[in-house]
């Protein structure tokens, strides 16, 4: 049988994404997609670089397009870039599939951040330190995040969150 949705992990930057992401597509046999990864082959540059180059709106529009061009196939993990949700058309190719909202504290998110900085995938939204940073946008987007999940995961491990990652899929078996 074709699978015709996708699951789609949602949180912020540093949540776990892009591990939890291929660590769950192994374990169901389909394939991994980053959208941030996705959009940065797809326009040739660094997310900092667009940004920097064309604005941030450009980006959001390009997001978009990245993220309905990878849904369509059907039958992926998806892991999404943090500002996903801020947009209806992205929220709505969202509801067709299965959204797991990997879930963190602003603590643990800035001190993942901090280890492993990554600038050029993720370039400041404010422009604060890391630790403020984080708090503001996930105040701003928790609610959306809360919104559009099926399931929200609280993992204290890649393999734990990975096993409740995938309990949940089979919570909604005709979404994938």
């Amino acid at each position: 049988m074709h699978k015709t949705g996708n699951i789609f992990l949602i949180g912020p930057r540093a949540c776990g994404k892009t591990s939890v992401g291929r660590a769950l597509a192994k374990r169901l046999g389909v394939e991994f997609v980053d959208t941030d990864h996705a959009f940065v082959e797809a326009v040739g540059m660094d997310i900092a670089a667009f940004v920097e180059a064309n604005g941030w709106e450009a980006f959001r529009d390009e997001e978009a397009a990245t993220l309905a061009r990878e849904a369509a196939p059907g039958g992926r993990v998806i892991g999404c870039g943090g500002g996903i949700v801020l947009r209806e058309e992205n929220r709505a190719v969202l509801a067709r599939g299965i959204v797991i909202y990997l879930k963190a504290g602003a603590e643990e998110l800035a001190r993942r951040l901090m280890a492993d900085p990554l600038a050029a995938q993720r370039p400041s939204l404010t422009g604060k330190s890391v630790a403020d940073e984080v708090r503001e946008v996930l105040e701003a987007r928790a609610h959306l995040y809360e919104k559009c999940a099926d399931e929200v995961i609280e993992g204290e491990d890649l393999d734990g969150t990975v096993e409740q990652a995938f309990g949940a899929v089979k919570n909604f078996p005709e979404r994938f």
